[in-house]
């Protein structure tokens, strides 16, 4: 049985060997090569106001890399609220989300350095806006939870090691035209932000759980209230 997948990178050029070591490390999970194994989903991701892209396609042989999947169903959404603290630049303002960064750093940490491969939630400039909102006690964990699905804004797939490098081959690369897929990106952006303001309009203070509940109840990282993590 195979292990190999097919993954696409999005970028304004073509990337014939993706090199350990190289690139931003304030990205959502560090330093890493960022993919999809969505085509559509890397096109968008390639293109810019000024430039065309491309959908570098690669295949990846997961044969003996270690996988952490934060959408696999083993981990919550304040794990991988963790991993992004931990990596991007966030603007904590506010007493109450000073409080909820350290209180998710001392609870929710999970070890993901050491893994080949990570696999989770692609946190664009809407998801900082879901994350900041939670923070800030303005909406519910499980509004945090539904809002990771709303306009299925995509999974990622990171290469993290030198032996992940290692295992992938290049294939092709595809042209994504800004003319077709810029407004395609904006498109499924906007469809993200509508959904989540009418979602966050459903909030109750009265029944749901905010950051500030669940600082005060003392909420671990086994509390069954915690839905575990799966893409919709």
């Amino acid at each position: 049985m195979s292990n190999k997948i097919m993954v696409y990178h999005g970028s304004p050029r073509i990337i014939e060997k993706p090199i350990w070591g190289v690139g931003n490390p304030k990205n959502d999970y560090g330093m890493g090569f960022y993919c999809t194994e969505s085509a559509e989903l890397a096109k968008e991701w390639a293109c810019s106001v000024e430039t065309d892209g491309f959908a570098n396609q690669y295949t990846l042989d997961l044969t003996n890399l270690s996988v952490l999947s934060l959408t696999g169903g083993d981990y919550n959404i304040l794990n991988w609220l963790f991993v992004l603290l931990e990596n991007r630049r966030f603007r904590i303002g506010g007493d109450i989300a000073k409080q909820a960064k350290v209180y998710i750093f001392e609870n929710f940490a999970i070890d993901y350095k050491s893994y080949d491969i990570i696999k989770g939630y692609r946190a664009d400039d809407s998801y900082f806006s879901f994350a900041n909102a939670f923070l800030n006690n303005t909406i519910s964990v499980a509004q945090l939870e539904r809002a990771m699905v709303l306009g299925k804004l995509g999974e990622q797939i990171v290469l993290m090691s030198p032996k992940a490098f290692d295992s992938i081959e290049f294939s092709d690369s595809i042209v994504a035209p800004k003319e077709i897929y810029l407004p395609k990106k904006l498109a499924r952006d906007t469809v993200a932000r509508e959904d989540f303001q009418k979602e966050k309009a459903r909030g109750s203070l009265l029944t749901e759980k905010y950051v500030l509940d669940i600082i005060r109840e003392g909420w671990r990282n086994d509390d069954q209230r915690l839905q575990r993590v799966v893409l919709g």
